[in-house]
């Protein structure tokens, strides 16, 4: 499919758009949006700088040509047919070639949360940013993604319903192909009934630092069962999970914005700059200024 590149964050202070690559108003009563990738990434000489959706998520359909995809600073290159997912508040940027093909299907969050509720303990694949190679299933995805094209821009009895039918099809087919993945890598599949609504939540409460008994109090389990459902799914605990989610967002400010320390420790719900300073570096291995100056040295710039 493609190859990986390099790895970093991307982060607050990053453009938040609308829809691909604008910062126009939601143009449909619609919670859903499609369009070709041509049809808006031609006005903008063929990149997407990179941005990102408040209250929107998107699945990406490359059906053809060349793209380099970088997704929360994974910079990946695809070469054949495959599918980015692009969660909520995830920093991207695209660079298609002129003979690009394909689609970008967006999601208003009421529909997302609907699919990532549909779905059940298959949601975490919509949570995290991904790409998954279409190979043997492409005349499937490219009958998918034309259909759901086509009824869009029709106007018919039930188009609504098998609209969300259809999209629900396409993250079936995502969560499959995440499932697969983590199989081939020896991921544990077994107790992820409560992953997917803990992810959800950590999104909302990360920066009020919620206990990890106020996490399991509203998902009505243990503090020891939601651990347990962690290590298996997630692999790592269920503490631990929130603190990647903190040290992430960190990352993403100290990249991405020309705010001081203090004010990022401030936004991420640190009363001390000095404690955010030790979690910084106790998790990056690195401080918070340390770290600011190696990524400006990658190129990286506050947007």
């Amino acid at each position: 499919m493609g190859r990986a590149i390099h790895r970093s964050a991307g982060g607050t202070g990053v453009p938040v758009f609308e829809l691909f690559g604008e910062r126009q108003t939601w143009p449909t009563p619609d919670l859903l949006h499609c369009e070709s990738i041509p049809e808006r990434s031609h006005l903008h000489d063929w990149e997407i700088t990179q941005h990102r959706h408040a209250n929107l998520g998107q699945f990406l359909y490359v059906q053809g040509g060349h793209a380099m995809l970088d997704v929360e600073g994974a910079v990946t290159e695809i070469d054949e047919p495959a599918v980015q997912i692009v969660p909520p508040m995830c920093v991207h940027g695209f660079r298609f070639s002129h003979d690009i093909a394909g689609y970008v299907i967006t999601l208003a969050l009421p529909l997302f949360d609907w699919l990532q509720d549909s779905l059940g303990n298959a949601a975490p694949a919509l949570l995290r940013a991904g790409c998954y190679a279409v190979g043997a299933d492409k005349p499937y995805i490219d009958q998918l993604c034309q259909r759901i094209d086509l009824e869009y821009a029709a106007v018919a009895p039930g188009r609504d319903f098998l609209l969300h039918s259809l999209v629900g099809a396409l993250g079936s087919w995502v969560a499959r192909q995440q499932h697969e993945q983590r199989e081939a890598d020896g991921w544990p599949e077994r107790g992820q009934h409560h992953t997917g609504s803990f992810s959800r939540l950590v999104e909302q409460h990360f920066h009020e630092h919620w206990s990890i008994g106020q996490y399991a109090a509203a998902l009505a389990i243990t503090t020891a069962q939601l651990n347990n459902v962690c290590r298996r799914s997630l692999g790592c605990s269920a503490l631990e999970h929130v603190h990647r989610r903190v040290l992430l967002e960190a990352k993403r400010n100290l990249i991405y914005t020309t705010m001081t320390i203090a004010q990022i420790a401030d936004v991420l719900g640190f009363s001390d700059v000095a404690y955010f300073s030790r979690f910084f570096r106790r998790l990056a291995r690195v401080s918070p200024r340390e770290f600011r100056h190696k990524q400006a040295s990658y190129g990286r710039t506050p947007a």
